[in-house]
């Protein structure tokens, strides 16, 4: 009996349905003419690219002229090729929370939810605070047609900088007007601008207005805000977030040109709603291997879920404790630099990591993968399970390497979980090695899960099972 694993992560409110876990794997649908439909590869580790003193990376940016800057605790930093930092200026304040850039070629508007803002010259890294009577901070900053956009926090207003300037006209605001509810956030893409209320979206768009340079697009309006102001992402024309209604919360969502869309599903929602809180959610989208990967960490929960927009499967990113626990991914905040590098910032310390598909652990620290399988039954009777035999990739371990590969299983359909063993990964050059385990029981209803920590590549197709049929 072959085992096909088609899907992501999907495990249901009543685990009766489904107990499928996807950790540190992604899937990758195959050929028509492959083996098995789907391949799971392990998800890029941590290589360490340079750390400094201050802890809590808060924002990496990469400008159009090629420059890295990075916010770190209070402070801004050029990030240099070589991993080491220049120090750019000091943010007032004592927040820690997530703070944004955007440029307009020449300058870069920083801003981080307080009445604070600042400059810095892409040139000679020069950093001043704005002092315009007109600037009255923003929660982010987006730029299209060479206006800086902002909103105005706590209003419904949202308000821009002059044409390619970062000064401003205390005349160049206008309001979210459609609903009462408060803006939360502004993102353009395709030359469009959302609103994002705490309700409701609004899109406007660059008209060249005399009064106002922009103009709301008429006919458009979604029913749909936004519960968690980081989580706001854009990727290839479309944004994705956390979405709020005055109907419920928690559904993640992509605009589709003037429309949106639902990208979360039944599981994942229940998932979200046992969490205390999701307003501090933070989002941005990563591409590796033709994959569009947006990434959604929940400080609070000590979660990192990922959407695979490629594939429209969901999977976890986790960071392993010495505890052998999960918990949140260490990436902070992430920007696509220096043409072929993924930067991420560590979320408690002064690290700065290289996001990469060649590394299998965390800075050192081991990546655990787990998969685990579909419900096995056979109408209600019990089944013999003489031997499972996991297709997987094998034989790629370094010289003297040999990792671990264990197996449990369920026979209370997800709920409790028992029958720890183990066998090998194999040695290098081992590329016909078998996974296999034997005389694992019987059951009614049996659910199985691998799970393995390597330092090398693997890849999972699914397994083969040997079983025998009971009559009752």
């Amino acid at each position: 009996m072959k085992v096909n694993l088609t899907t992501g992560a999907y495990s249901s409110r009543s685990l009766i349905a489904s107990a499928q876990r996807c950790v540190n794997l992604y899937p990758e649908k195959n050929p028509e003419d492959a083996p098995f439909p789907t391949t799971y590869y392990p998800t890029p580790g941590l290589k360490r690219r340079g750390t400094t003193t201050y802890n809590v990376w808060r924002c990496l940016y990469t400008a159009t002229n090629g420059r890295v800057l990075g916010v770190i605790g209070q402070k801004v930093v050029n990030v240099n090729a070589d991993g080491t930092f220049t120090d750019v200026g000091l943010m007032v304040g004592t927040a820690l929370t997530p703070c944004y850039m955007a440029d307009n070629g020449t300058s870069v508007v920083l801003v981080d939810g307080s009445p604070a803002g600042y400059t810095i010259d892409l040139v000679n890294l020069t950093f001043a605070q704005i002092t315009d009577e007109a600037f009255y901070g923003s929660d982010r900053v987006d730029i299209v047609d060479g206006y800086f956009l902002f909103n105005r926090p706590g209003t419904q207003q949202f308000y821009i900088s002059l044409l390619n300037k970062t000064n401003f006209d205390p005349l160049d605001f206008a309001s979210k007007a459609g609903a009462p509810d408060l803006l939360v956030g502004v993102m353009a893409t395709r030359r469009n601008v959302f609103l994002f209320g705490e309700a409701t979206t609004e899109i406007w768009t660059n008209t060249g207005g005399s009064a106002f340079t922009f103009s709301r697009v008429s006919g458009t309006f979604l029913q749909f805000g936004c519960a968690a102001k980081h989580s706001l992402a854009q990727a290839d024309g479309s944004i994705y977030w956390i979405s709020q209604t005055p109907q419920g919360s928690r559904m993640v969502m992509r605009t589709m040109n003037y429309d949106r869309q639902r990208v979360s599903n039944f599981a994942i929602e229940a998932e979200f709603q046992t969490y205390s809180k999701v307003d501090d959610a933070i989002g941005w989208v990563e591409q590796f291997s033709g994959h569009f990967w947006y990434v959604l960490t929940f400080p609070t929960a000590n979660k990192t879920w990922v959407f695979d927009i490629s594939a429209d499967e969901w999977f976890e990113r986790a960071a392993l404790l010495p505890s052998g626990e999960f918990t949140r991914h260490r990436a902070n905040c992430y920007t696509f630099a220096l043409g072929s590098v993924h930067l991420v910032g560590d979320y408690e310390s002064g690290n700065l990591y290289e996001l990469s598909q060649d590394q299998y652990t965390d800075d050192g620290d081991e990546i655990r993968r787990v998969r685990s399988f579909p419900h096995l039954l056979n109408d209600g009777k019990r089944v013999v399970y003489t031997q499972l035999q996991a297709a997987m990739q094998v034989g790629a371990a370094g010289v003297g390497q040999e990792a671990e590969i264990r197996l449990r299983w369920s026979d209370t359909k997800g709920y409790s979980w028992q029958g720890v063993t183990s066998a090998t990964l194999g040695a290098r050059g081992e590329y016909i090695h078998d996974v296999r385990f034997l005389r694992l029981g019987m059951a009614r209803d049996r659910v199985f899960e691998l799970s393995w920590t390597a330092a090398f590549p693997t890849a999972l197709n699914g397994a083969f099972l040997q079983l025998i049929p009971s009559a009752t």
